[in-house]
């Protein structure tokens, strides 16, 4: 009964932390660029009662006596498929139509790099292309982008090469996307942004991170990507959770009338 307590407890915990990735998902299913959480379960060391025994002559074998000792978090995933394109129609709504992620840097010394799906870029009051936060768009050199003040007008193609139509020291640039081994290995830093981790290696460095290459998808300006949330499947996923925690929380009553039971007994 004090094993089916604890074991209760453990249930409670983890349905609690799948409530949490659930509710994380359904707060951000509006996000651009925004990759899903998945919550899964694992059990957790089960005790021994009595171990197995090899056939005899005179008798078969018997297999291992074990009780379960609840359940633990298996794996906290981000799920990195491809959210749909919704045309917006503004020349520096970007998404990405396949892998990979723009790389932005935050322009300190040294500058960190960081990785996001993102693509709602603006520029700024010296013509350089940055995010929401203010984090610089990178080029296939690694430099920012920089649309001067005084150009007539500029697009984006498919490849990432930003074409710039009239103004003084115009540089032709081409964006970057950077793909790795395991992006579901990425840290997520907030703001959209990612960051790399021993486990998700470092990035592909074929043709530079150029779109369209290496395995990299396209740009696709004017257009941005949504969140990957499907809202039927968050809801079906909250309703099991939900019944999860009640039925632990079942377990732990029971459990607690008949250690009263035992206790009221003389």
């Amino acid at each position: 009964m004090i094993r089916s307590m604890y074991s209760g407890i453990t249930g409670l915990q983890n349905h609690q932390q799948k409530l949490d990735v659930i509710g994380n998902n359904i707060a951000n299913v509006n996000t651009y660029g925004f990759k899903k959480g998945r919550y899964t379960f694992e059990d957790m060391l089960s005790q021994q009662v009595q171990g197995a025994s090899a056939g005899t002559g005179d008798l078969g074998g018997t297999n291992p006596r074990q009780i379960g000792l609840g359940s633990s978090t298996g794996s906290i995933t981000n799920i990195h498929t491809q959210g749909a394109l919704q045309p917006t129609g503004r020349e520096l709504d970007l998404g990405i139509a396949g892998d990979g992620y723009f790389r932005v840097s935050d322009g300190g010394t040294p500058a960190e790099v960081f990785y996001t799906r993102a693509g709602d870029f603006y520029r700024d009051n010296n013509g350089d292309i940055v995010n929401s936060n203010g984090y610089y768009l990178l080029n296939t050199s690694g430099n920012r982008i920089n649309i001067p003040t005084d150009a007539e007008g500029f697009s984006i193609g498919a490849d990432g090469t930003v074409t710039i139509v009239g103004g003084t020291d115009a540089e032709e640039h081409q964006i970057s996307l950077a793909t790795f081994p395991n992006p579901e290995g990425l840290e997520k830093v907030g703001g959209n942004l990612y960051r790399t981790t021993d486990n998700s290696g470092v990035e592909n460095p074929v043709n530079g991170g150029v779109p369209g290459e290496g395995g990299r998808g396209q740009i696709a300006a004017g257009t941005l990507e949504m969140s990957n949330v499907d809202l039927s499947e968050e809801f079906v996923e909250m309703i099991t959770a939900q019944r999860g925690l009640q039925a632990n929380t079942r377990i732990i009553t029971t459990s607690d009338e008949v250690l009263q039971e035992l206790l009221n007994l003389k």
